[in-house]
């Protein structure tokens, strides 16, 4: 599945977003833990020179429901991201998931523990999260895209919806949660 969303920090406070929001479908607030792994043997899933992970491996916890997922990322030539694909599936118990894992001989790169509150319009999924170690976060999501969408329209759409919201942020990221955080743990050392 093409995966087509923008990240941006949010500068309103928790409150002033979840406000504005309840205009549109609430599915509730969930703590998810997204643990994204490495392979030593295998430079591809490793951050590049500039920070950026091309492809992850993940394994998710939502509640009491375990996800595996693969993505791959593309890009600009100028290095922007633009949608990553995205297979993800359910799997059966977290903990037994993430020892074979293990044993398979990858590593921990790193955790994102985060609490979202998400809400649905008939073409976005709008999520507020509450990332440990990172702040407050929008990201909107197109849903149901299908392969051969005009990306780049899509993404503009999004951005107006944004805009449209009237909560303050900040620059969009241009990176995921992982390479954010990735690059704050580099920052400090």
């Amino acid at each position: 599945m093409k995966e087509i969303e923008i990240l941006v920090p949010v500068l309103d406070s928790k409150e002033k977003v979840l406000s504005s929001l309840k205009q549109f479908e609430a599915t509730g607030s969930k703590h998810t833990l997204d643990i994204y792994f490495f392979d030593p043997k295998r430079p591809d899933l490793a951050p590049d020179a500039k920070g950026r992970l091309m492809q992850a491996f993940r394994l998710r916890k939502k509640e009491e429901q375990a996800l595996l997922a693969y993505k791959v990322d593309h890009f600009e030539t100028d290095g922007e991201w633009l949608y990553s694909d995205e297979y993800e599936t359910g799997v059966g118990d977290f903990d037994t998931v993430f020892k074979i894992i293990q044993l398979l001989g990858f590593e921990v790169l790193v955790t994102v523990d985060n609490t979202k509150h998400t809400f649905l319009t008939e073409k976005y999924e709008i999520v507020l999260e509450e990332v440990s170690d990172l702040g407050l976060f929008l990201e909107i999501e197109s849903m149901n895209t299908p392969e051969n969408v005009d990306v780049e329209k899509i993404r503009k759409e999004i951005r107006k919806f944004i805009e449209a919201l009237g909560v303050k942020i900040g620059t969009e990221s241009n990176a995921g949660k992982p390479e954010l955080l990735l690059k704050k743990k580099n920052n400090k050392q």
